[in-house]
């Protein structure tokens, strides 16, 4: 039997699914692009949300995963912007305090988080895979951190295209250190737009730099 998972996060073992049998019906079939009658997300959104998938299901199948991770790392690639074209104000209220004051556009991953929580998803590394795709975090696993670079690098995006060309092309082998460029553009930005950084992005990135990430 696989040992239970440690993993940064209070009072909380995780057991990763074994089998495809283990997984939700919403993860099933959200690898298969469906996605859950609460998602709010318009077409050109959905046609985001299946090109991270196909960089998920790729650089799954690169890693070598086992077919029941691959299924989930799919799924996360669907799910993670399922609430995106949702309206802010409807989402708040469903959040932990530590999110109410969020910007609007950082708060559909929380809630979709909710959501599946609410729908009986138990899944912890895909929870908070699409809980902190966008502001990272300091205890996402490499599901996790995926999610995060593939959100950024898929071909749709039309802003630094070459930037993203040339980072897409050393995934996954060079994960982390990926990850901790776009971490840093990303700050970059806020810093020259004088915005404010979430906690867990600070930290995400102390981690990175600190090696503190496997």
């Amino acid at each position: 039997m696989t040992p239970k998972k440690k993993v940064d996060a209070p009072h909380l073992t995780y057991r990763a699914p074994q089998h495809k049998r283990d997984l939700h019906p919403i993860i099933r079939s959200a690898a298969d692009g469906e996605l859950p009658d609460w998602a709010e997300a318009g077409k050109s959104r959905r046609a985001h949300m299946a090109r991270v998938a196909v960089l998920m299901k790729e650089w799954s199948r690169q890693m070598g995963l086992r077919k029941v991770d691959r299924i989930r790392w799919v799924a996360v690639g669907y799910l993670h912007d399922a609430l995106r074209d949702a309206r802010p104000n409807t989402l708040r209220p469903l959040l932990s305090p530590a999110f109410r004051d969020a910007p609007g556009n950082l708060l559909h991953g929380p809630a979709a988080a909710v959501y599946l929580e609410r729908c009986g998803v138990a899944d912890y590394e895909v929870l908070h895979a699409i809980r902190y795709h966008t502001v990272g975090h300091p205890s996402l696993t490499t599901l996790g951190r995926a999610l995060y670079a593939a959100d950024f690098l898929e071909p749709g995006r039309r802003l630094r295209p070459n930037f993203r060309a040339k980072l897409r092309q050393r995934m996954p082998g060079d994960l982390n250190p990926v990850v901790q460029e776009i971490l840093g553009a990303r700050i970059e930005h806020l810093v020259d737009r004088e915005s404010a950084m979430r906690p867990e992005t600070v930290n995400f990135w102390n981690a990175l730099v600190g090696g503190k990430l496997r």
